[in-house]
């Protein structure tokens, strides 16, 4: 299709829903997207993922998106069939774009196994590769990366749930002599802290490993750490830029699903109200955190930011929440790049990305 000046527009594929607990955040984000998108160059391919998995054609995603148009947070359905290969015919708008745009956010989304199957189709895609997704989404396994870079993080313990089942005394004993009381408990694999519980007693831990263990069968037991909370945002490939210092105000005890994403109390402050040198010394570990499992594309970098004014590292999401009214694209905004141009940015990047890998043998 050509575009308002003549110029053949690419087809970007928008990918979102998907089975995870995020897939009405997902909604919202592709939503965004495709309203921003710059239709000089770009036209949007919509493809949906509902939430039993099956991909829906461009038109059907249209007429499911138009149903959900006027409420906010509603899930994509498929009552008649479940999975990827359900409706093969929805497969096929892939061998239709020129690049994708994933918004998938959790598992099958962000945690490399879309990824791996856009490689495979040799789509180019919006954000991080294989190894890069799975290191973000996996905690357990994200921390011992930084860990060997000497990042400052906050100390844990890994639960699976094959040995709480067969010896929770033991795990208790572990937790409680490593990392005592109170601590969060999360699941290894998983987004918007759904999942996520306090636990400041041993009555409260069994609670938060068993609602942990249904989102995943790997649980971080992480201590407390009293701070603020603090993000940046990077973009770019192999010389990636970091944005200002964000911080975000909640009114829970912690930055839960309902204080992201319900709660009219929270507020983002941007840039933050912090000394220079804290801000500087934030971007550049997000820089490096971002090269050290050798990200692409985007990410957001969270940190801790304590009372005595230590940086503790907390996680690098690679897929992060992508509403204009999200924290990623406002940090971007207080730097002059409006989200429409932050979206072209990133299928820039996207393109360059593959076109260098494919030049490699």
């Amino acid at each position: 299709m050509i575009g308002h000046r003549g110029r053949k527009r690419l087809k970007v594929g928008i990918l979102f829903g998907g089975r995870s607990a995020e897939h009405e955040v997902s909604i919202v984000s592709a939503q965004g997207v495709m309203a921003a998108l710059d239709l000089d160059r770009f036209q949007a391919v919509p493809i949906g993922v509902t939430r039993q998995g099956t991909w829906l054609t461009p038109v059907q995603t249209e007429q499911a998106l138009a149903a959900i148009h006027a409420e906010r947070l509603r899930a994509l359905e498929e009552p008649l069939g479940n999975g990827i290969l359900y409706r093969t015919q929805a497969l096929a708008a892939l061998r239709r774009v020129d690049v994708v745009f994933p918004l998938i956010h959790g598992a099958n989304g962000e945690d490399g196994t879309l990824q791996g199957f856009l490689e495979l189709a040799s789509v180019p895609y919006v954000g991080a590769g294989v190894a890069a997704s799975a290191l973000g989404m996996d905690k357990a396994l994200q921390k011992a990366i930084f860990r060997q870079h000497g990042f400052p993080v906050a100390n844990d313990v890994v639960v699976l749930a094959s040995r709480w089942q067969a010896d929770p005394t033991a795990v208790l004993r572990d937790v409680e002599s490593t990392i005592g009381y109170p601590c969060f408990v999360k699941p290894a694999n998983g987004g918007s802290s759904i999942g996520t519980a306090k636990a400041r007693s041993r009555e409260d831990m069994d609670e938060a490993l068993a609602e942990a263990f249904r989102y995943d069968r790997k649980v971080l037991v992480e201590e407390a750490v009293a701070g603020r909370q603090v993000e940046v945002a990077v973009l770019g490939n192999d010389e990636p830029e970091a944005s200002p210092v964000g911080e975000i105000t909640f009114s829970g005890e912690f930055y839960d699903y309902h204080a992201k994403y319900e709660d009219p109390s929270t507020q983002l402050h941007i840039p933050a109200d912090i000394p220079a040198h804290i801000a500087d010394r934030a971007r550049d570990l997000a820089l490096a955190a971002y090269k050290a499992i050798d990200c692409a594309g985007l990410a957001r970098v969270d940190f801790f930011l304590t009372p005595e004014g230590r940086l503790i590292l907390n996680e690098i999401n690679t897929l992060p929440g992508f509403t204009p009214m999200s924290m990623y694209p406002k940090l971007w905004e207080q730097t002059g790049l409006s989200y429409r141009d932050l979206v072209t940015r990133l299928i820039g990047l996207a393109l360059e990305r593959h076109s260098e890998k494919r030049r490699v043998p």
